[in-house]
Parts: structure tokens; sequence; C-alpha cells
């Protein structure tokens, strides 16, 4: 999924996971959008801080 696919499918309250379903993509309440694991609550940011860049390869993301 590209960036863009990824912020519409959360938009529309899809659920979007990275590699494996215990990895989701969040938007949280200041608008970013993570990679939040929800067995350890650990998160990192969707994106590189050029907001462009995925932090995963977009073959890896689907929805659940």
């Amino acid at each position: 999924m590209t960036l863009k696919q990824i912020k519409k499918a959360i938009k529309e309250n899809k659920k979007v996971c990275w590699y494996s379903d215990i990895y989701q993509v969040i938007k949280d309440k200041n608008n970013n959008y993570l990679i939040k694991c929800v067995i350890n609550k650990y998160c990192i940011g969707l994106t590189h801080k050029d907001k462009k860049t995925l932090n995963g390869k977009e073959k890896d993301f689907f929805i659940l």
C-alpha cells in the first residue's frame, strides 16, 4: 500500500497492518500516523522525518 492508500484507509476506519496483524497503523490524537505493536504498545512513526518515506515496504502493508 502507498502512503496515500494507508491514510485513506485509516480515515475510512479500516484496520491497516504492517507485516503481521500485531503491527497496526494508527492515527493518534496529535494527527501523527504510527505503527503500533499491539503486544507491547511500542510505536514508531509510519514515515521517516520527511513524512513521505514509509518505515517499511509498501508491499508489507495491508488491510485486515
